[in-house]
C-alpha cells in the first residue's frame, strides 16, 4: 500500500491555477506534520509549505508566499496545495511529504529536508509562459 499519492497537477499558463492533493493510506497522517516540496530539472529538492499537525500553523518559503496555500483535512486523510498566479520558475515535480517524527511542528526549520522521510510519487506541474 503506497503511504502517500498525490494527484492534481498538470500543464497550465502563467497566471493559471491548481489544486494539487495528496491522500495517505492510513490515518497515521494525523499525527505528523506534512510539507510540499518540489524539485525542477537540474534542482534540488525544495521545501515550498509545510503544515502543523492540526493545520493552525503553517510555513511558505519566500518563492511561493502570497501564492501558494496549503492545507489539510485529517478526517479524510488528505493534503492539499492551492497553487495561484503560477509562473514559469514553479514549473517542477511537486511531491507530498510526512515528517519523520509525530512532531506538531518544526518551528525551527519547517521544511528542512533531512525532517521529513515518506514521499508520494510526484505530481508533475509544467508553467508555460
Amino acid at each position: 500500500q503506497v503511504p502517500l499519492v498525490e494527484s492534481g497537477g498538470g500543464s497550465v499558463q502563467a497566471g493559471g491555477s491548481l489544486r494539487l492533493s495528496c491522500v495517505a493510506s492510513t490515518d497515521a497522517f494525523r499525527k505528523y506534520c506534512m510539507a510540499w516540496f518540489r524539485q525542477s530539472q537540474g534542482n534540488q529538492r525544495e521545501g515550498v509549505a509545510g503544515i502543523s499537525v492540526a493545520g493552525s500553523v503553517v510555513y511558505y518559503a519566500d518563492s511561493v508566499k502570497g501564492r501558494f496555500t496549503i492545507s489539510r483535512d485529517n478526517a479524510k486523510n488528505m493534503l492539499y496545495l492551492e497553487l495561484n498566479s503560477l509562473q514559469s520558475e514553479d514549473t517542477a515535480m511537486y511531491y507530498c511529504v510526512r515528517a519523520t517524527s509525530s512532531i506538531a511542528f518544526y518551528y525551527d526549520a519547517p521544511v528542512a529536508r533531512s525532517r521529513f522521510a515518506t514521499w508520494g510519487q510526484g505530481t508533475q506541474v509544467t508553467v508555460s509562459s
